[in-house]
């Protein structure tokens, strides 16, 4: 199952590309995003929203990153 998720800079991303070299696990009952690195150490955790009926419903109005965007901060220079 795909769909998007707000990182921690307040981007929406998609669970099919995060970026950063990591991956997404969904646990679709509870929509709940895991996002692992490489070893599959969970980095960060998020809401599923599956759709954009889900993002609309929830207020959502971050704007959609491609997984080339760094996950660093603008306060890091990144």
């Amino acid at each position: 199952m795909s769909g998007f998720f707000v990182d921690w800079n307040g981007d929406l991303r998609s669970t099919d590309d995060p970026g950063g070299g990591y991956s997404c696990e969904i646990d679709l009952p509870v929509r709940y995003v895991a996002v692992k690195n490489k070893i599959g150490v969970t980095i960060h955790e998020a809401t599923l929203y599956r759709n954009q009926a889900d993002l609309d419903k929830a207020r959502i109005t971050a704007t959609l990153v491609p997984g080339s965007k760094s996950w660093g901060s603008p306060k890091e220079g990144y």
